[in-house]
């Protein structure tokens, strides 16, 4: 298989497993195709700062962003999330398989901290495609950072 996700993973060095399953409608029905828990699935959130300024958010699969604490870690008053096509523009992959790896751009990257030393899953820059990968050799070879981003989610996944 030959994505540019996979080959920048591949290029990083960053030991990983890749997952491959079949459709998924649900946050629980890629965990259960994942072989994982909801949590360790971490949802990859593109964020819009300004214009053609993004950022990326890991997010646990039970949590959702805050966007007051976000926009307090940022110090700015405002964020938003980008409709479908210019999340695909921004990063390369359409949603539901974006991923910071091999996007077309190295926007910098939040991880919530409740990743940190455990083993997620990604996706991986197709549907039916993910990779599992350690929170925090992700998180270093992304340069990216750590800080508390989320809430408990208000629904069942």
């Amino acid at each position: 298989m030959n994505n540019p996700a996979l080959d920048a993973l591949t290029a990083a060095g960053l030991e990983h497993r890749v997952i491959q399953h079949g459709p998924v409608r649900s946050l629980a029905e890629a965990a259960a195709a994942r072989g994982v828990e909801i949590p360790d699935v971490v949802k990859t959130i593109v964020v819009r700062r300004g214009d053609d300024d993004y950022l990326f958010a890991l997010v646990p699969g039970d949590r959702v962003i805050s966007w007051p604490k976000l926009r307090a870690l940022l110090g700015v008053s405002r964020l938003s999330m980008p409709d479908a096509a210019t999340a695909k523009e921004a990063t390369g992959y359409e949603r539901g398989t974006i991923t910071p790896f091999g996007s077309v751009k190295p926007w910098p990257v939040i991880a919530d901290e409740r990743l940190r030393g455990r083993t997620v899953t990604l996706g991986a820059g197709e549907h039916g495609v993910a990779v599992a990968v350690g929170a925090d050799a992700t998180v270093e070879a992304l340069d990216g950072a750590y800080a508390d981003i989320t809430d408990p989610s208000p629904e069942p996944a």
